[in-house]
């Protein structure tokens, strides 16, 4: 069940305050997340008892910053795929995403993917499935740095397939170490 099934009006507005509480309110991220908070909501005539009640139950996750080519359609489709799962997301179009990976210490070629996200000090390379993603969030690993799906997996979220499907996401660590972190 998605936040927007669960909705009414007055959830709206709780949410967008809880929002700008947490961050600037004058950030471009903060208007461009209050908008889409309230462009998205789709209200189906719950009460407002249980819309802030499933709203609150709901786990928060940090903003992903997402940096890819503006011109890569599949970095695009997983930026939208994370939207859609309820994700708040800052896209940044460049050209030099390897710099991002390199300032973030992924620098072995063999974990790269198209484009490079960061939430909450963890790296996430390539097309990795929102699943994924929470998992580490919620259980927060100290010997990991991130997450990768390394290079373009056609089975793969943003790619040919929402569903993930034979690959695998490794996990990395600060000196280079990786592990199968799943299996699809």
């Amino acid at each position: 069940m998605t936040l927007s099934t669960l909705t009414t009006g007055c959830c709206i507005a709780l949410l967008v305050s809880v929002s700008a509480c947490s961050q600037d309110n004058n950030s471009p991220a903060t208007k461009a997340n209050t908008e889409q908070t309230a462009t998205t909501a789709d209200p189906i005539g719950s009460t407002s008892t249980e819309a802030v009640v499933a709203a609150q139950s709901l786990p928060k996750f940090p903003r992903i910053t997402v940096y890819k080519s503006p011109s890569c359609g599949c970095c695009s489709g997983w930026v939208d795929y994370l939207k859609d799962d309820g994700l708040a997301v800052t896209a940044i179009d460049t050209d030099d995403v390897d710099t991002v990976k390199a300032e973030n210490g992924l620098t072995d070629k063999k974990l790269m993917s198209c484009h490079t996200a960061l939430v909450d000090g963890y790296v996430i390379e390539g097309h990795v499935p929102v699943a994924d993603i929470k998992k580490l969030l919620s259980e927060r690993p100290k010997n990991i740095k991130g997450l990768t799906a390394p290079g373009m997996p056609m089975n793969s979220p943003g790619m040919a397939s929402l569903i993930p499907k034979d690959y695998d996401v490794l996990s990395f660590t600060e000196s280079g170490e990786t592990a199968v972190y799943s299996s699809y």
